[in-house]
């Protein structure tokens, strides 16, 4: 919200404050805004958010599982069963305290007994309408092969990665904003360097065109300058156009309408930046990336190893059942208790799990050279942008030093020219030396910024 409400500050003072009286906007501040707007810092911190929830999803596999199940039958299905009566045979205590038969005589084979108990027809009207039961179960695995663990693992490398993806687009994003930032500071100091150098031609012009009036000068020497302020001009314009456009871009890559008028800072701030020349990459994220990756091919070579593995789980079952009525009076109509122990062990599959293990091993070492090979080519990046410091230093340091000679030789040549010492294409190329050696160290200076920019990216200090 502090964030929200800060860029919505800027954005009023950048269009609300006129002229020079803007608000300044510093390399930090631009920063800021550009990580609070930009659409793929959003996107990274979803990501994450996702792969978190993904995490405590699979971590809930390691618990028990509870669950309720109903069934409920509404059926007009019914059927009737009627067992046959008769006459049935008797029995009386024998000496023995058994049961003997109540035997009067025998006819054949035919037992003829003293005394009949007659049965009379029984009828059975069986109906399964409004049967239901109720089931509270409890499931824990045991053992699945490592899948579970294989996968909650997975997840929390999916988190993992998620984070330092979101260290990665946030490095880019603030790459992005200093070269911005950079450009246009570069574009304002090159139009000072123009502005100047066609103050300087003008003012030669007034002196030229003055000679001639009293034909101390002759025309061609006034067609001259007027061709050098010509091309003044010229450069002028195009320092007020990439001004325009480095502001738009800023605008851009900060998340402000491109219209929007911002401020900088005048000129390039001098702050020493030592760098270490023993930097690694180590703390870069794409580096720890990299790691993770291997580490995630190898779980999942072990969740594709854990199909094939035995399985062992068990589950309690508390029920009540109520239903399948006969003669309108339910048979079950009680809880019950049962325990269940669950085994699967695979046998054969022909060579498959075998094969998809070696498949999952095998992108495993797939992953592990991409990282070698990946590990390298930072490692050149990093050197790289060690190497570009260096030589934007000295070249700045060169640049100032050409630019104070050109000042110099500048100002030597003026007086020259105007004590007849000195021609003036003499004095019109050293004009134009000292045109270039200013835009040469602003160039210098914005070279230097942008490489220590680079640097702490390759180095995963940004």
């Amino acid at each position: 919200m502090k964030r929200s409400l800060y860029s919505i500050f800027i954005l009023y003072a950048c269009v609300a404050i006129p002229g020079n009286a803007q608000k300044i906007m510093t390399l930090d501040e631009c920063r800021e805004m550009a990580l609070e707007n930009n659409k793929q810092i959003a996107i990274s911190a979803q990501t994450t958010e996702k792969a978190s929830t993904n995490m405590k999803a699979y971590r809930a596999n390691f618990f028990p599982k509870f669950s309720l199940s109903g069934n409920y039958l509404l059926s007009n299905a019914s059927s009737s069963l009627t067992i046959p009566g008769g006459y049935l045979p008797t029995y009386v205590p024998g000496t023995d305290g058994t049961l003997v038969p109540n035997l009067l005589t025998t006819s054949g084979d035919k037992p003829v007994f003293k005394s009949y108990a007659y049965m009379p027809d029984t009828e059975f009207r069986i109906k399964l309408s409004n049967s239901y039961t109720a089931s509270l179960i409890a499931e824990q695995p045991l053992y699945m092969g490592g899948k579970i663990t294989s996968a909650y693992r997975i997840a929390r490398i999916g988190q993992d990665i998620a984070k330092l993806n979101s260290r990665l687009t946030r490095s880019e994003v603030l790459l992005l904003t200093d070269e911005a930032y950079w450009n246009y500071v570069k574009a304002f100091e090159l139009h000072k360097v123009a502005e100047k150098y066609k103050a300087t031609v003008n003012e030669l012009l007034r002196n030229v065109q003055a000679g001639e009036e009293v034909g101390m000068t002759r025309r061609n020497s006034v067609l001259k300058v007027q061709v050098k302020l010509n091309e003044a001009e010229l450069q002028l314009r195009k320092a007020e156009n990439a001004i325009r456009l480095t502001r738009m871009n800023l605008c851009h890559v900060i998340g402000l309408p491109l219209n929007t008028e911002v401020s900088l800072p005048d000129s390039f701030e001098h702050v020493e930046e030592p760098i270490a020349y023993e930097s690694t990459i180590t703390q870069r994220p794409e580096y720890e990336m990299l790691a993770k990756e291997v580490e995630f091919k190898h779980q999942q070579m072990k969740l594709t190893r854990s199909e094939f593995l035995p399985n062992i789980g068990v589950a309690a079952i508390y029920n009540y059942t109520y239903g399948i009525k006969i003669n309108d009076q339910p048979i079950f109509d009680n809880t019950s208790f049962a325990a269940v122990l669950s085994v699967k062990i695979p046998l054969f599959q022909w060579g498959e799990g075998r094969n998809k293990i070696r498949s999952a091993r095998t992108e495993q070492k797939i992953s592990e050279l991409k990282q070698v090979d990946a590990n390298e080519k930072m490692e050149l990046e990093l050197m790289k942008a060690i190497n570009e410091v260096d030589e934007a230093t000295l070249e700045t340091n060169l640049t100032r030093q050409a630019l104070a000679e050109a000042e110099e030789n500048l100002k030597t040549h003026k007086d020259m020219y105007e004590t007849g010492m000195a021609t003036l294409a003499d004095y019109l190329e050293a004009q134009t030396s000292w045109q270039r050696a200013g835009a040469d160290e602003v160039n210098a200076k914005a070279a230097l910024r942008l490489s220590l920019t680079r640097y702490k990216k390759a180095a995963g200090k940004l």
